[in-house]
């Protein structure tokens, strides 16, 4: 594995006197697709809150070979960091474009003035949100409003690509498009950390993988090894009614 671009030692958070994460550790390269799968309750969206700076978290992270003090989300952001949230936080009355454009707010903010231009690599992996650009978000299908919340993070032209449960009350037709575009950013360089509750998906677009139980990394590997590994496949990938 070439140098992480991100780098989680020891990660603990807290709420009150319940410990919710117990030292995690994990890394993710650049270019690299690491999934993070678990059941409900497990961590995961608090992982994510606690590495972007939404929560307050004890241990070490360390991100473009930089260890974060005093972790601010505008300065991750300005470094190249973006989070997807699970519940997508579009501004459902502005336009499908306007909400592009806030996504490059801070990239703006610094000088650059090259929207336009990243705005159309976005339609170019969106076609379906150029169709829609007038259009107000809050009238786009499920699957349309996940292509925005992605399509507006890489407006900003992130270094590390942060989803929370993209396949989240998604259509299967629909969250196998998902997946596939998620793939596809593979090649532009940008590393990826999804957070997936659709295990088989995960796995099967991801380099590297880590299985959440109760706060704690239970399981590390090559998501081919995992997604071959008995304890995985009885709980995360078995059918019959088992849940993903």
């Amino acid at each position: 594995m070439s140098t992480p671009i991100l780098e989680i030692r020891d990660l603990c958070v807290s709420y009150g006197k319940v410990e919710a994460l117990h030292h995690i550790n994990l890394k993710v390269a650049a270019g690299q697709i690491v999934t993070v799968i678990g059941p409900n309750g497990a961590g995961k969206t608090t992982m994510l809150s606690a590495i972007m700076g939404l929560l307050p978290s004890k241990g070490e992270i360390e991100f473009q070979g930089e260890v974060q003090r005093d972790i601010e989300v505008e300065h991750l952001v300005a470094m190249g960091m973006t989070l997807v949230p699970e519940k997508r936080a579009l501004f459902g009355e502005m336009s499908v474009e306007d909400n592009l454009l806030l996504g490059a707010f801070m990239r703006y903010r610094a000088g650059d003035r090259d929207q336009g231009k990243t705005m159309d690599q976005v339609f170019g992996t969106f076609p379906r949100l150029k169709e829609r650009r007038a259009q107000l978000a809050g009238t786009l299908s499920g699957g349309e409003r996940q292509m925005l919340a992605v399509g507006r993070a890489l407006m900003a032209k992130p270094k590390l690509l942060m989803l929370d449960e993209p396949s989240l009350g998604l259509a299967p037709l629909i969250v196998r498009e998902i997946f596939h575009i998620i793939a596809d950013l593979k090649k532009t360089g940008v590393a990826i950390l999804l957070v997936e509750q659709n295990a088989r998906a995960a796995l099967q677009i991801a380099d590297y993988g880590y299985v959440l139980e109760t706060g704690s990394v239970a399981l590390e590997g090559e998501s081919r090894a995992l997604a071959d590994d008995p304890r995985v496949v009885e709980t995360y990938l078995g059918l019959g009614g088992k849940k993903q």
